[in-house]
């Protein structure tokens, strides 16, 4: 199957039909596709990210007014294709030569099955203890081309640690990704991938198509003696194809039903070789997708954020659509462009949102796949800083708040509450839930003020001091009054409700909250 030239893509058309497409159809004009509609929410993102991997490489515009052309006017079918064409070389899924993200030249290797290129598939310890308790061995034997090549690109731009010497990707184990999202509900497919593709002026593109974009059209940089690969070794493209793993797929010719989609395929892939020591990914690397964490010294490389326990909130808001001056977080390039370019053109087409997704990764385990739709604003410089300085004070009074409600519940539960072991993110993924509308609410009212005003107004600051109050106790309450009343130990939650309250209001970030709150002290 060849990627460019083949219907391999499954998706939704206006009409609410599914099909299955080649890439280039992304611009039919007639019934357009409106959604991609993957197996699974992985590959979802995947093949989001596969698109605008190749309309970046060989179909940016030279520049803005280019772009916002494309944007109200998708390009003719025929357009689109004849530039996809000519990379149609380099995505052949199975060949002799170069293959779609697979190594060169791989002449042994061990073999696995090809559930294995699923990120959460168990691995070799967890089968040989008898350990897969929840995800378990063998409920996925064959995958149809389509599936495959999904599952082959989700693996190798998420790639975890896997053992000894088998690589983790270019952003590494388990990048969060951000794409802007229109709202309208009328928005094409075209039009979600647009708005994620820079022009040139902000990302260069490539003279050719060769190993410095596409690593697999060379030799593997092989890494079995430390060596490393940085940017300045491969074109800035080389970004959306990292290949950190060393794979290739062992096509079976005998037809049969994908185990993941069901569809049936004439051909079907069942194994890969594999070997350690790929591309060794290192050094100051920035994925136009992921937002990253900089170090304010300026000593280390920035690491990509990722997904972690408790999912995505408000709490990462600040870090995921602007930035984070707290802990060093900043948007992705491409949401950045759009908050200090590209939402100005579009301020009539309905806004945009931001869509977050990543997987949470313990090392080399899947604890869980998170995905989130977060607001993005188009603000002057001075709205920026002024939203930043006031949403920092309000996400970090409530981190404050988590952590005093987290305890007293502790307290309120156990004698002897330093010793008590277990989970507490249930307390905090219910207050983060609690306050999460109020402070979406508040952020709209933020967005809207003049850059003028640099201090937000007192209601602002009024609104959530009281929400974070009334949502902390409510929290507390439903945490440690909820069992029978023989099993209640009152005078400890009293106690420890009376302690809450007094840290509460102690709290130095709270009092300044609560200080700014106050009009007459604001002026």
């Amino acid at each position: 199957m060849n990627l460019i030239t083949d219907r391999w893509i499954p998706v939704i058309r206006q009409n609410g039909q599914t099909d299955v497409i080649a890439p280039g159809q992304i611009a039919e004009a007639d019934n357009p596709v409106m959604e991609i509609n993957a197996p699974r929410p992985d590959f979802q993102g995947a093949l989001y990210q596969f698109l605008i991997g190749l309309l970046q490489t060989s179909f940016a515009p030279e520049d803005e007014n280019l772009w916002l052309d494309y944007w109200r006017q998708m390009p003719e079918l025929k357009e689109l294709q004849s530039c996809f064409d000519k990379m149609a070389f380099a995505f052949e899924l199975h060949s002799d030569g170069p293959a779609f993200l697979q190594d060169f030249d791989l002449p042994d290797g061990e073999i696995k099955a090809v559930s294995a290129l699923l990120i959460e598939a168990p691995g070799g310890k967890t089968l040989k203890d008898n350990l897969d308790h929840f995800i378990k061995r063998d409920s996925v034997n064959q995958l149809c081309p389509s599936c495959t090549a999904s599952a082959l690109f989700t693996l190798q731009t998420n790639a975890p640690s896997g053992g000894v010497g088998h690589r983790v990707g270019l952003r590494g184990g388990g990048p969060l990704t951000t794409l802007v999202m229109p709202k309208l509900m009328s928005s094409t497919l075209w039009q979600k991938l647009w708005l994620n593709i820079l022009n040139q002026e902000e990302l260069n593109s490539a003279e050719q198509i060769d190993a410095q974009v596409m690593p697999w059209l060379g030799k593997t940089r092989i890494s079995d003696k430390g060596q490393i690969t940085s940017p300045n070794d491969v074109h800035p493209l080389h970004a959306y194809w990292g290949m950190p793993r060393r794979i290739r797929l062992t096509e079976v010719a005998e037809e049969g039903n994908c185990d993941l989609c069901g569809c049936h395929a004439d051909s079907l892939f069942r194994e890969y070789r594999t070997k350690n020591y790929g591309t060794n990914y290192d050094g100051a690397w920035l994925h136009p997708l992921t937002p990253y964490r900089f170090d304010p010294k300026k000593v280390n490389p920035p690491l990509s954020l990722k997904g972690q326990q408790g999912g995505l909130g408000y709490r990462h808001w600040l870090g995921l659509a602007l930035q984070d001056n707290e802990n060093g977080d900043k948007a992705a390039k491409t949401v950045q462009f759009y908050n200090e370019e590209r939402g100005r053109k579009l301020s009539d087409s309905g806004g945009a949102a931001l869509w977050c997704f990543g997987y949470d990764m313990d090392n080399m385990k899947a604890r869980c796949w998170y995905e989130a739709q977060f607001p993005v604003f188009y603000l002057s410089q001075q709205q920026r800083e002024n939203v930043m300085v006031c949403t920092g004070e309000l996400i970090n009074a409530a981190r404050e708040t988590v952590k005093m409600l987290r305890n007293e519940v502790k307290a309120a539960w156990f004698r002897r509450p330093e010793d008590a072991k277990g989970d507490m993110s249930q307390i905090d993924a219910q207050f983060w839930q609690a306050t999460e509308a109020d402070f979406y609410r508040l952020l709209e009212q933020l967005s809207m003020l003049p850059g003028d005003i640099r201090m937000a107004p007192s209601e602002i600051y009024a609104n959530w001091f009281k929400t974070l109050n009334t949502k902390m106790m409510q929290v507390f309450e439903a945490a440690t009054l909820t069992s029978a009343p023989e099993d209640l130990d009152l005078k400890r939650i009293v106690n420890a409700r009376k302690s809450l309250r007094n840290k509460f209001y102690n709290n130095k970030n709270i009092k300044a909250l609560s200080a700014k709150a106050r009009p007459e002290e604001v002026a």
